[in-house]
C-alpha cells in the first residue's frame, strides 16, 4: 500500500497538495464514476484545509447533501499517512460508526472509486460486548436461563479452554447477536460494575481481543463520542496500572454528529458508586492476613456506606418520563457522605502501611486503591455546592448514585483542546441563529475556526411540512388519530421519533389496536440490535421505525424513507443535568431549552431528503406551536428556505 495516494513533493506544503488532489476528485474523478460536482463540498474541502495546516479547532457546519462525510475522511486519511499515525472518526453513536464502514458506505466508496486500500477499524465501547462473568449468572438464572445456555454454547471454543491461545478471534459484538432485545443483551453485555481488572476470563474476552485488532489500525479508527471520551478520561489511570490506553497514539479527531460531544463529554466523566460493588471490594481484602486496624477501618466503611445508601434511597423522588431519579440534597445526607468520605481517608492511610509489610496481593491492592480513589474524588464534589450534578438509578441489585461534575469545560480544555492536532466538529446542526456561540460556550471554546454552507438540495419542491392542530390539546389519543392517516398516505416509509422510551412503548401498544395500519410492519428500537433494525427497515420499504436515539445520523435515501412523524417537540428533559444548565443560566428557556430544541429538531427533519431525488412529509405533533406565537416563528426560521409549515386538521375533526 503506497503511504500517500498522490505524488507527494516535498519541497511544498503537504497540505496544500492535499486540498489540491481533493479538488481534483471531487471535480473530475468522482464525477465521472456518476457523482455530481457540489460546489458546497469542494467549499468545505478548503476550509478544511486550514485546519489541518494549522492544527486548529473548526466547527465545520454543512447541510445534508453537501458530501461532508468524504471530504472529512479524506483530509483524516491523508493526514493519517503523513503523521504514520492513525486519524479518529468519533460518531454519535454505535450504530452510526457501522453506517460508516458498512458496504456501500462512504469509507467503501473512496475506496473503490479512488482505486485506495484503507485501512479502517472499528472501536466500539465495551458495552457493546459480552461480559463472560454476567454470561454466567444469566445462563444460571432463572431469566430465560435456556437461551443464556444456548448463547454460552456457542461461544469460540478457545473461551472454554485453558490451554495457551494459538489461534483466536473477535468475537462477542453486539452485533454478532441481532435476534436480542435490549433487555436481554444487557443481562449478558459488561457494564460499569464489572471488575475486569480480577477478572480470570480477561485474555480471553472478546472486548479484550477486539483492541488488540483495531489498535493495529494504520488510516482512521472509527469509535462512538463516548468511547472516544472514556480514553481520555482512562489514559492516566490505565497507564499507571500497566494497561495500554483505550486507543492508540493519534494524529486527528473528527466528530461527527459534533453538536452531541458536550453529553458524551459529561458522561465519560461520570461517577457510579454502588454499595454492594464497593463491599464485595473491600470484603476481598478480608480474605487475606490484615492487620486488626484495617479489618476495622473496613467494617466502619461499609456500615457507612450502607447508612450513607439508606438516606440516599429516602432521598430519591422519581423523574416522570425517565429512569433517573433526582435526588433532594438535604444536611442529614452530606453529613453521611462527609462521614464516608473520611472512613476512605482512614482505609488509604492503613493500606499504605499493609502495602509496606507486603501482607496483601499486589495486583489486589492496586484494584482497592483505584476504586477508592474514584469514589474520593465522586464524593469530593459533594464538598462544593454548585460543583456537581448527581442522580440515582435503581436496578435489582439496588440503588447507584452518578455524580458528574457541573461543567466539563476545564476538563476538555486540558485534555481534548491542548493537545495540538486538528478536530473538527462536523454537523448539519452547529450554530443557533447564524451563531456557534452555543456550541463554543458550552465547550469552553475561544479560539476557533468556523463556517456554514447550505443544503444543495430544493426542498421547496421535495419537502412539506404540517402541524395538526387539536381540539383537546394534543392528547395521545389525539396524536394517534392524526398518526393513522399519515402512515397511510405514505403507505408506511415513515420514521417516529420519540422523545422517550415510555411514548415509545405507548404507541407500540396503542397502535396494534388501529386497523387502519394493521398491514404495515413496525420495528422498534430496543427490540433488536440497533443496525440490523435500521437495515430491515431500508430493506423492508413499506416498513415503520420507531426510534428514541436516530435524531441524527440515520441515512435511509430512497423512498423507504417518505415521511418523518415528530411526536413532540424535542425540549431537553427535566432531568438533573438540563435541570443545572438552567440554574446557572440568565434566561433558561431562550438559552438552555429552545437552543437544544432546534438543533435536534433541525436534525430529526433532516432524515427525510437524503438525495436529490428524494421527498416526503414531515409531521411535528406540538399544541404549543399554535398557541405560542415566538415559538411558532422560531420553528418556520429553521425549516429550509422555501418551505413554510401547514396547519392541517388531521385529529379531532
Amino acid at each position: 500500500m503506497a503511504r500517500y495516494p498522490f505524488a507527494y513533493d516535498r519541497s511544498q506544503p503537504y497540505m496544500k497538495q492535499v486540498s489540491d488532489w481533493i479538488a481534483d476528485i471531487f471535480y473530475d474523478i468522482l464525477p465521472e464514476a456518476g457523482f455530481e460536482v457540489r460546489d458546497e463540498q469542494i467549499y468545505m474541502a478548503f476550509q478544511l484545509e486550514r485546519a489541518f495546516a494549522e492544527k486548529q479547532v473548526i466547527f465545520a457546519e454543512a447541510g445534508v447533501g453537501t458530501g461532508k462525510t468524504l471530504v472529512y475522511l479524506l483530509y483524516a486519511l491523508c493526514y493519517a499517512r503523513y503523521k504514520n499515525k492513525p486519524a479518529i472518526i468519533a460518531c454519535a453513536d454505535e450504530s452510526l460508526i457501522e453506517q460508516l464502514v458498512k458496504p456501500g458506505g462512504d469509507i467503501d466508496k473512496l475506496s473503490r472509486h479512488l482505486g485506495l486500500e484503507i485501512d479502517a477499524r472499528l472501536a466500539k465501547s465495551p458495552d457493546q460486548y459480552i461480559c463472560l462473568q454476567k454470561l454466567d449468572e444469566a445462563r444460571f438464572g432463572h431469566e430465560e436461563s435456556e437461551l443464556y445456555r444456548e448463547l454460552y454454547e456457542e461461544l469460540p471454543d478457545f473461551v472454554h479452554s485453558r490451554e495457551a491461545l494459538q489461534r483466536f478471534y473477535a468475537y462477542g459484538d453486539r452485533k454478532m447477536y441481532p435476534h436480542l432485545n435490549d433487555g436481554q443483551w444487557q443481562r449478558m453485555n459488561w457494564d460499569a460494575y464489572q471488575d475486569c481488572f480480577v477478572c480470570e476470563k480477561r485474555h480471553r474476552c472478546g472486548q479484550t481481543l477486539s483492541r488488540e485488532a483495531y489498535r493495529k489500525a494504520a488510516d482512521l479508527i472509527i469509535c462512538s463520542h463516548d468511547f472516544y471520551m472514556e480514553h481520555l478520561w482512562t489514559y492516566d489511570s490505565r497507564k499507571r496500572e500497566g494497561q495500554l490506553p483505550l486507543l492508540p497514539e493519534h494524529c486527528a479527531v473528527v466528530f461527527d454528529e459534533g453538536h452531541l460531544m458536550e453529553s458524551a463529554a459529561q458522561k465519560a466523566l461520570t461517577y457510579k458508586l454502588k454499595h454492594i460493588v464497593f463491599e464485595e471490594l473491600l470484603v476481598r481484602l478480608l480474605k487475606g492476613e490484615v492487620r486488626e486496624s484495617l479489618a476495622v477501618c473496613i467494617d466502619r466503611a461499609i456500615d457507612q456506606s450502607e447508612r450513607m445508601f439508606d438516606v440516599l434511597e429516602r432521598s430519591c423522588r422519581p423523574i416522570a418520563g425517565s429512569d433517573r431519579k433526582q435526588v433532594a440534597m438535604s444536611d442529614e445526607l452530606l453529613v453521611e457522605i462527609h462521614r464516608l468520605c473520611d472512613v476512605l481517608s482512614e482505609i488509604e492511610e492503613e493500606l499504605v502501611f499493609e502495602s509496606e509489610m507486603f501482607t496483601l496481593n499486589d495486583y489486589q491492592l492496586k484494584i482497592v486503591e483505584e476504586h477508592l480513589e474514584m469514589m474520593q474524588k465522586a464524593l469530593g464534589l459533594f464538598r462544593q455546592k454548585h460543583s456537581f450534578i448527581c442522580w440515582a438509578t435503581e436496578s435489582i441489585t439496588g440503588l447507584s448514585l452518578v455524580v458528574m461534575p457541573r461543567t466539563v469545560k476545564e476538563v476538555l480544555r486540558e485534555h481534548v483542546f491542548s493537545l495540538g492536532m486538528p478536530i473538527v466538529f462536523s454537523s448539519a446542526t452547529l450554530s443557533v441563529d447564524g451563531s456557534f456561540d452555543y456550541m463554543a460556550s458550552s465547550l469552553g471554546l475561544d479560539d476557533y475556526l468556523s463556517f456554514a454552507v447550505d443544503s444543495p438540495y430544493d426542498y421547496e419542491e421535495r419537502m412539506e411540512v404540517v402541524v395538526p392542530t387539536w381540539t383537546e390539546g394534543g392528547t395521545f389519543a389525539e396524536k394517534m388519530a392524526a398518526a393513522v392517516p399519515l402512515l397511510q398516505r405514505t403507505e408506511g416509509r415513515a420514521l417516529l421519533l420519540f422523545p422517550s422510551q415510555q411514548e415509545l412503548q405507548q404507541f407500540k401498544w396503542e397502535v396494534g389496536k388501529e386497523a387502519g395500519v394493521a398491514n404495515l410492519r413496525f420495528l422498534y428500537e430496543g427490540d433488536s440490535e440497533i443496525s440490523h433494525l435500521i437495515a430491515s427497515f431500508q430493506e423492508d420499504e413499506h416498513s415503520v421505525l420507531a426510534a428514541v436515539s436516530l435524531w441524527e445520523g440515520l441515512d435511509i435515501p430512497g423512498p423507504s424513507l417518505s415521511n418523518v412523524i415528530v411526536w413532540s417537540l424535542p425540549f431537553p428533559p427535566n432531568d438533573p443535568v438540563f435541570n443545572s444548565k438552567r440554574e446557572a443560566a440568565n434566561a433558561p428557556y431562550e438559552e438552555v431549552d429552545i437552543p437544544y430544541m432546534l438543533l435536534r429538531l433541525r436534525q430529526g427533519m433532516g432524515r427525510l431528503i437524503r438525495t436529490r431525488e428524494d421527498r416526503g412529509v414531515i409531521a411535528i405533533f406540538s399544541e404549543r406551536i399554535h398557541t405560542d406565537s415566538g415559538l411558532r416563528q422560531r420553528v418556520a426560521q429553521i425549516l429550509p428556505s422555501g418551505v413554510e409549515m401547514k396547519l392541517e386538521v388531521l385529529a379531532g375533526e
